[in-house]
């Protein structure tokens, strides 16, 4: 499609790249030693003073033998560092749109890319979910280049390897692979790599979540997550560094870390800023919490429906009072008041947010009660599972958690002791079915058994 007639190859770039019909497509025609060539980019996308020095050094290219092909050309007359060519089509488009330069010259067969890329970009600052008391207060942004620079940064390591794949038919998103070579397991790698290639999605517009759904074909009815996410290059380098496989997806300010067992998505940075004792006490307080998060208002439900079988010293659980609405239906519509102001204090602007916040609280406590929407067990029940939601650093899991619970609330609420110990046994079969995308259980040490390994996810050991 490309040859040496510089017509033929602006006719063929003009049709490819439409650059007549985009207005952010720049066509800059210029003449280097006389000869017409023209050059391709986005508006926006490139070092704009990177190129000005550029194409003064092409004014003053002289000499003749430097035209005799393109691999003499560009290592003579292309003073920069990141420089390929080609003679594909799509490649040179694909390349072009992912804000590369592209430059054809008159008597030249390929065209010559210049990676001088600058995308639109925020400062990088703290995390907003994954925050630490001590450590790094760096984050990720949604620049890939720069992603994959934050993990380069922390380990300097020969094995490190970043490969870099596509997805998407029209999107083209650029995805990035990253592990140690000595220690991920190659099976894996293959087969997710294998993956990435036989993604048929025209596009990965939600980006990571995108990328998920396109990648992993599990069952919808299993809401524990398979794959972790992190806003943090320290917590992903740490986990690159166990044999785990990093994915950069670019647009996307967070990793994706797999394979991902349920213990490794309790896990979060400050277990390990902290000294072993602090960092082995807030391991096992999330444990417990969690625990408490899924059972605490399914078994108070259940005292409240025999209460003759409460042993004395719990008998301040039961509500004494009648109530207007059952108790039951007081859990659930809480649940769901919780999560319509978590969702309105999201839409509403930052200036607003902690009025919000007040008069939501009021709303969920003093005026419930008094209308007799609620009781005050229920609202300090419900207060102790919103903020035990909070204690858990993903956001997938503490959702898993809430369906949980809201289903052993169903299953107590229709079927009473039967149903609480149905639920637990289906929660336990969920648990056990799951798989990790290595194929390994989801409950590994647990099952299969490894007590040293099991240890380490309860009690923080030194390095």
């Amino acid at each position: 499609m490309f040859n040496t007639n510089i017509e033929n190859n602006i006719t063929v770039l003009d049709k490819l790249t439409r650059a007549n019909e985009n207005f952010d497509i720049i066509k800059r025609v210029i003449r280097i030693n006389k000869r017409k060539s023209v050059l391709y980019f986005i508006d926006g996308l490139l070092k704009e003073a990177i190129m000005e020095k550029m194409m003064e050094f092409f004014y003053g290219i002289t000499e003749d033998d430097f035209f005799t092909n393109t691999e003499t050309f560009v290592e003579n007359c292309v003073p920069y560092i990141e420089v390929d060519k080609s003679k594909n089509s799509n490649a040179v488009v694909t390349a072009l749109l992912s804000g590369i330069a592209i430059l054809s010259v008159d008597g030249l067969d390929e065209i010559i890319l210049i990676d001088a890329r600058s995308y639109p970009q925020r400062e990088t600052a703290e995390p907003k979910n994954d925050k630490v008391l001590r450590g790094s207060m760096d984050a990720f942004t949604e620049i890939f280049v720069q992603n994959c620079v934050l993990i380069r940064r922390r380990i300097r390591d020969k094995n490190l390897t970043i490969k870099a794949l596509q997805a998407g038919d029209k999107s083209k998103t650029d995805i990035a692979l990253i592990y140690m070579d000595n220690k991920v397991d190659k099976n894996l790698l293959k087969n997710i790599e294998q993956k990435i290639k036989n993604i048929t999605t025209e596009e990965l517009s939600m980006t990571q979540q995108g990328f998920v759904e396109a990648l992993i074909k599990s069952k919808w009815i299993n809401p524990f997550p398979k794959v972790k996410y992190s806003e943090r290059p320290d917590t992903t380098s740490a986990n690159i560094l166990k044999g785990n496989i990093a994915i950069i997806v670019d647009n996307s300010p967070s990793s994706i870390i797999i394979p991902t067992s349920i213990f490794d998505l309790m896990e979060e940075a400050d277990d390990y800023y902290f000294p072993p004792v602090t960092g082995t006490y807030l391991k096992i307080s999330r444990y417990v919490v969690s625990l408490l998060s899924i059972f605490i208002t399914p078994l108070w439900l259940l005292t409240n429906r025999y209460p003759d079988f409460v042993p004395t010293f719990f008998q301040f659980t039961i509500v004494s009072e009648p109530q207007k609405i059952p108790i039951f239906w007081q859990l659930i519509l809480i649940e769901i008041a919780i999560d319509g102001l978590r969702l309105a204090s999201i839409n509403t602007p930052e200036m607003l947010s902690t009025t919000l916040g007040i008069i939501g609280g009021i709303a969920l406590s003093e005026f419930a009660i008094d209308a007799g929407f609620a009781s005050t067990e229920t609202i300090l029940y419900m207060a102790f599972v919103t903020i035990a939601n909070y204690s858990q650093p993903s956001q997938e899991l503490s959702y898993a958690i809430k369906f949980l619970r809201i289903l052993l609330l169903i299953a107590t609420e229709l079927f009473s002791i039967f149903g609480l110990i149905g639920g637990v046994v289906l929660i336990i079969i969920l648990l056990y079915s799951n798989k990790t995308l290595s194929g390994k259980s989801y409950l590994y040490p647990l099952i299969p058994f490894n007590g040293k390994a099991l240890l380490r996810k309860f009690v923080r050991i030194r390095k």
